[in-house]
């Protein structure tokens, strides 16, 4: 079971806000413009004995506590969420049978690449609706062919403790004119475990070649933060 764990204080929440965006940060960082050294170094401690921040060699870093604390708190209004989230995933091919991943920027998986997706919104009149949002605002393309494809729940644990789940609803469609850039790219299906994929990503594209008329899978991931590889070494594989 998940510990409810609510951060209310301004300093800590500005702390974690920073942390959900990398990786690592200095302590001089993290440290809020005007804020007494003394008072803000007593709410970062706050947070390392609750166990959401700890300290590296190179800095600090969000814990698998802290990881699974900011995926639960909405980016909008910082308010906790404590049910699992329902995205729709876009599942994207191109005509030479290549996927288009997608490179996270924020915490928990930082880094990683995924499939394009998004969080389903309240004011949604269905999944497939919120699939062509993301669509649009992931990769700026309006009025997609989609095919909802299945629907994945995915577990995530770390350390033995629980780190994410999501309900995910696959939705596929082809499209050759997307472009590449820093954060998204083609990748030969057979490469992709050459990078460092998000949760369950590999498995969900094997599961998308079959082509059945709907799926349903359920993946437990045991997630391990290790160094990925960069493109020029995974096309040399």
């Amino acid at each position: 079971m998940i510990e409810s764990t609510t951060v209310t204080h301004h300093i800590q929440k500005s702390i974690l806000e920073m942390l959900m965006y990398r990786s690592t940060a200095r302590f001089r960082d993290l440290r809020p413009p005007k804020t007494d050294t003394n008072l803000f170094t007593y709410h970062l401690q706050a947070l390392i004995k609750a166990g959401l921040v700890k300290k590296l060699p190179t800095g600090y870093s969000l814990s698998t506590k802290g990881l699974s604390y900011v995926d639960r708190v909405s980016t909008e209004n910082r308010m906790i969420r404590m049910q699992p989230k329902i995205i729709s995933m876009l599942l994207i091919q191109n005509s030479d049978g290549d996927v288009l991943l997608q490179r996270r920027t924020k915490q928990p998986y930082i880094d990683s690449w995924t499939l394009p997706y998004g969080k389903l919104h309240i004011d949604d009149e269905s999944v497939e609706e919120a699939a062509q949002r993301e669509a649009f605002e992931k990769l700026g393309l309006a009025d997609q062919s989609l095919a909802h494809a299945g629907i994945c729940y995915i577990r995530v644990k770390a350390d033995g403790e629980i780190l994410s789940t999501t309900t995910a609803h696959i939705f596929t469609f082809f499209r050759d004119d997307i472009q590449t850039s820093d954060t998204v790219m083609w990748v030969r299906p057979h490469k992709l475990r050459h990078y460092r994929l998000a949760p369950a990503v590999e498995e969900i594209v094997a599961r998308g070649f079959f082509r059945d008329p709907f799926f349903f899978e359920e993946y437990e991931v045991e997630w391990q933060d290790t160094t990925p590889l960069n493109a020029d070494e995974a096309t040399d594989q």
